[in-house]
């Protein structure tokens, strides 16, 4: 779920530095002209252990083995990566699923190419203190959310399934401040935190928390996050954003046989990061950077898996009519995928 909480100056500044460092990825076919590609790549929010992957084939060279100069950058809003890629001021975003298909109904010109994180992240958390271990539990109880419109149904979703009546739980946008509201006892859980960064945060802290993701309580499965591409500009770009998933295919998979290498990656990345924390998120997150099945690709995303979410939006009001999923999506760029 896209997060909603501000973004650091410091943080913007450190990323936009840290872009100018290039990497790549040994097994496809590199410009042997010595000159790069440039790709910009627009992130969700700082680097954390859910950009593990691309931070991972950065530290490793897998980007410039194939030619490839990768400039991240964190926006001012956590909105506006895919934005900036429909409007061709980015040649890439991190983006999440419901943003996608909602773009997509505002009839801009985006597409997935490849799923980053492969599960969701988004949860249901509560700290001990709080006497919530069920979602029965939140009966009488106030839940804290960011605002973000699909929260709410994810919410009702949850409620419904659980027979706890929506009217008996009392929703409290709390923006920016989904942890100081739980810790300081504002609301007594909150929705919309991710199970891998505040959910490891708040055990770190001795809060013994209760987290629940979203498609363990009711809500269908989907990719948390995505690598968004313009799709007017796909067919001239396709060597590139080819070369580029691939690279970060091998930076999950080299992350995946050294976490703490990973780790290491991520902090060099972003320093305010706190070693301990960013560890423990690390091996966390591996596990949902590679599919389900393991006869997929990486980066795989399931068309009737997105079908059936983006019908949920439907049922719940968050679409107004399903969306074309082939239009939408496409796995033709994945490592050894989609070649003739």
């Amino acid at each position: 779920m896209r997060r909603a909480r501000p973004l650091l100056a410091g943080a913007v500044a450190l990323l936009v530095a840290a872009g100018a460092a290039a990497c790549g990825e040994k097994s496809e076919s590199a410009d042997t002209s010595g000159s790069k590609h440039t790709l910009d790549l627009a992130l969700d929010w700082f680097p954390n252990a859910d950009h593990v992957a691309i931070y991972q084939a950065r530290a490793s060279g897998y980007f410039s083995q194939v030619g490839l100069d990768v400039k991240p950058h964190v926006p001012s809003d956590p909105a506006a990566p895919i934005k900036q890629v429909a409007a061709g001021r980015a040649d890439l975003a991190i983006s999440y699923e419901p943003e996608l298909l909602l773009a997509r109904e505002r009839g801009l010109p985006v597409v997935s190419i490849a799923a980053l994180v492969q599960r969701p992240l988004t949860s249901v958390i509560a700290t001990r203190k709080s006497g919530v271990h069920t979602v029965r539990d939140l009966r009488g109880k106030r839940v804290g959310t960011a605002g973000i419109p699909y929260q709410s149904a994810y919410l009702k979703t949850i409620l419904r399934r659980a027979n706890v009546p929506e009217s008996s739980v009392k929703e409290t946008n709390v923006g920016a401040s989904l942890l100081p509201a739980m810790l300081s006892g504002k609301v007594d859980a909150t929705l919309g935190g991710f199970w891998n960064v505040e959910g490891v945060q708040l055990r770190q802290r001795g809060a013994h928390p209760w987290v629940a993701p979203v498609d363990r309580l009711g809500v269908p499965d989907y990719d948390e996050l995505v690598l968004v591409a313009n799709s007017n500009k796909l067919d001239g770009e396709r060597d590139d954003l080819r070369l580029f998933v691939s690279a970060v295919a091998r930076g999950a998979r080299t992350a995946r046989t050294d976490p703490q290498r990973a780790a290491r990656a991520l902090l060099a990345a972003n320093p305010d990061l706190k070693r301990r924390e960013t560890l423990a998120s690390v091996r966390l997150t591996i596990p949902a950077l590679f599919p389900r099945k393991s006869s997929a690709p990486w980066g795989y995303q399931d068309p009737v898996a997105w079908r059936n979410y983006g019908g949920w939006m439907v049922s719940n009001g968050q679409l107004r009519s399903l969306p074309d999923i082939g239009a939408a999506v496409t796995n033709e760029l994945l490592p050894g995928q989609g070649l003739k």
